[in-house]
């Protein structure tokens, strides 16, 4: 049986099916009509064999508890093998219901309230409030702009606040979000010594291992035989094969004491089995998904070729930040000269867009604005375009 689902350029309508991107706009407080282009899910149908194998086990009309077999590991780690050259044990897996809440898990097993922790703005916004919202402190070694376009590590910045703050975790996004870097081994290497050196606990996010367009993924435990003792990985199929709503997530911990501990939340947590249908969409995905995450993943990369060459063409005074890795683009409407909120309302009201303001990545971001390309042509053009009639206007 052949895979279905390859014209990525088919817009599939969204809305009222309960889709937090599409159907919630009004509650927060947006404009009916915007085009969203925010959240990170994309809007492609995923892989044939996955919908097959969740319509298959949900004919067998019994939803009852339960239990990953072993067959699941191999599956998670042969896609881990084969993409990531790294060889997990099965010991090192725990599953939880997504990243993030295995952030707030790694933060309430390895510190304590009025801990320090450090992450590099501007990042994934969530990693700052599972952080604060569990009593410690948001410490940030600033990611910087090069005159290549791409952000880059402080080492000796990083270094000095792990010192003086005393920091006891890290929370490291790989490939990294929203700035689009895929570190390189040196700077992974660099970076694991640090916290080797200091006693740093690192919790590496890498959920968008699967999006690398320039360079190539380096899973942070597999960089040095010692970082797998520090480190916490975290990897989903979510973004891979759009499976958000499965709740979902493979973490992987070579280190015992650090895998008790984590696993001693979970239980606090009450967290014990995860829906049988996550179960079913990882094995389908990670064992038969290959040729659709293929087709998909070159779809993306000709987005982001279309949007950098849209941008230099079209859009005056932005700039796109080198893209490595992610779907997520960032743009740079400093330039402009337009204060937040101005921005903002440019882009919702004017260019009737509702996209991700670089601000709720961290005052870092502010006068930029991150954009999903993971969406069919035709929705990216309209996007882009739009934002090329609201710019004609401050002019």
């Amino acid at each position: 049986m052949a895979e279905r689902n390859l014209d990525f350029d088919r817009i599939i309508n969204r809305k009222n099916t309960r889709c937090l991107k599409y159907d919630f706009a009004v509650k927060r407080g947006k404009p009916a009509d915007v085009l969203p282009l925010w959240v990170a899910d994309m809007d492609f149908e995923t892989s044939s064999y996955v919908e097959d194998a969740l319509v298959e086990r949900a004919k067998e009309g019994i939803f009852g508890y339960s239990e990953v077999q072993t067959p699941y590991f191999e599956i998670v780690a042969n896609w881990m093998k084969t993409y990531h050259n790294w060889e997990p044990e099965e010991e090192w897996l725990i599953k939880t219901p997504g990243v993030v809440f295995a952030l707030a898990m790694a933060v309430k097993a390895y510190t304590q309230p009025g801990d320090s922790v450090l992450i590099q703005l501007p990042v994934y916004y969530p990693f700052s409030e599972v952080i604060t919202d569990n009593g410690r402190k948001v410490v940030s070694s600033n990611l910087y702009q090069g005159e290549d376009n791409r952000y880059h590590i402080d080492f000796a910045d990083l270094e000095k606040k792990i010192t003086e703050e005393h920091v006891k975790l890290f929370f490291l996004c790989n490939p990294h979000n929203p700035v689009g870097r895929v570190w390189t081994r040196e700077e992974l290497e660099k970076l694991g010594d640090i916290c080797v050196k200091h006693g740093v606990i690192v919790v590496s996010d890498e959920i968008h291992q699967d999006f690398v367009f320039k360079g190539k993924h380096q899973v942070f435990a597999g960089v040095k035989k010692e970082f797998q003792d520090i480190s916490i990985t975290c990897t989903s199929p979510s973004k891979t094969f759009n499976l958000a709503s499965m709740m979902i997530s493979n973490i992987f911990i070579p280190n015992p004491e650090l895998r008790r501990k984590f696993q001693k939340q979970l239980d606090a947590a009450g967290i014990s089995q995860l829906g049988v249908l996550g179960l079913v969409a990882v094995e389908a995905a990670y064992s038969k998904g290959e040729e659709w995450y293929e087709a998909m993943h070159a779809y993306v990369e000709s987005n982001i070729v279309y949007t950098k060459d849209y941008v230099e063409k079209n859009l005056p005074g932005v700039k796109m930040t080198d893209l490595e890795g992610t779907y997520l683009v960032w743009l740079d409407f400093r330039e402009i000269g337009l204060s937040v909120d101005e921005l903002e309302d440019l882009i919702i009201y004017k260019a009737g867009l509702w996209l991700d303001s670089g601000k709720i990545f961290g005052k870092a971001g502010e006068g930029f604005q991150r954009i999903n390309v993971a969406c069919p042509r035709a929705t990216l053009t309209e996007a882009l375009e739009r934002i090329k009639k609201a710019l004609e206007t401050t002019r």
